[in-house]
């Protein structure tokens, strides 16, 4: 199973998810997020020794300038939360970077739009409240595609994620419920969850 791990902080988080073998670890660029981080905080992600782990800027409808100066070179994928389309998509992978693009999902038709971006190395489905940790309907998730490209977003935690493998979900991303306090993670919390995950 795979774990994505969303809303970090360079300095309090990234040395615990890199041990405890967290697949990807996301950063928030998007300034109305209390997640948000700055510009002087990426360049203390170099001085991490990532192992297995790898790093996504989470970003809505990034431009080129900021891709070019900040992404690449710092990141190993981009992920798309805005009304990219495409070609859009199409155009930031061709500067080198490996593109997760988010879905969101309201009913059962939403679903079918993630073939639209056959070219993005991961989707991930998620709840139209971005940060705000709206539940995934269930009754949708058993229709979700399957496998290593497509990850789960949306209430995800410790109490429901046995469940959700028996749906078939085998990819997931957390955020919020991996949070005490608005902002920061749960050190406790992210260390039972991923020791849950290696029960299962």
């Amino acid at each position: 199973m795979l774990v994505k791990m969303c809303g970090l902080h360079p300095v309090r988080d990234v040395q615990l998810c890199i041990a405890l073998k967290v697949a990807l670890l996301g950063f928030v660029f998007y300034a109305k997020s209390p997640r948000n981080i700055n510009l002087e905080e990426v360049k203390i992600l170099k001085k991490y020794e990532k192992r297995s782990s790898s790093y996504v800027a989470v970003c809505v409808n990034p431009s080129n300038e900021f891709i070019q100066n900040t992404v690449l070179n710092n990141f190993d994928f981009i992920q798309l939360h805005g009304s990219e389309t495409c070609e859009r998509v199409k155009e930031i992978k061709s500067m080198g970077i490996k593109i997760i693009k988010a879905i969101k999902i309201k009913d059962q038709s939403d679903i079918e739009n993630y073939k639209k971006y056959d070219n993005a190395d991961i989707i991930l489905f998620d709840t139209p409240g971005m940060e705000k940790s709206i539940e995934f309907p269930k009754d949708l998730i058993s229709k979700l595609p399957k496998g290593d490209r497509y990850a789960l977003a949306g209430s995800i935690s410790i109490d429901n994620v046995e469940n959700l493998t028996k749906l078939g979900v085998n990819f997931f991303d957390l955020s919020s419920s991996l949070e005490s306090k608005l902002g920061h993670k749960d050190h406790l919390k992210v260390k039972s969850f991923m020791n849950k995950i290696k029960s299962i």
